[in-house]
């Protein structure tokens, strides 16, 4: 299990993501069609005083029974143990354990 300040750091990420996409989408497209490059340096600035965590970049993929960062599968959204225990209880349709 992930400590919880970890995964309510996460969560905070996720939603200045959402909350500033538009606004970094905006500036990101007025950068394209600037003409001059001081301009460009000038809203390159003001995409920097955006907040570090609203960069989609940041947030990171988490497990969502564990919250553990590492061993991610998308298809799934859990982490490599969860899906080891869950496939062998026969819990994620289409996935078997293999064994020989």
């Amino acid at each position: 299990m992930a400590k919880q300040n970890m995964i309510q750091k996460e969560k905070k990420r996720k939603l200045l993501v959402g909350k500033y996409s538009k606004k970094r989408d905006q500036i990101k497209d007025s950068i394209k069609n600037a003409e001059n490059i001081l301009e460009k340096i000038a809203l390159q600035q003001e995409l920097q005083k955006l907040p570090r965590d609203s960069a989609p970049c940041r947030v990171r993929n988490r497990c969502w029974l564990t919250g553990r960062s590492r061993g991610y599968y998308r298809n799934f959204g859990l982490s490599r143990h969860v899906v080891r225990e869950m496939a062998r209880e026969c819990l994620l349709p289409g996935v078997t354990k293999s064994s020989w």
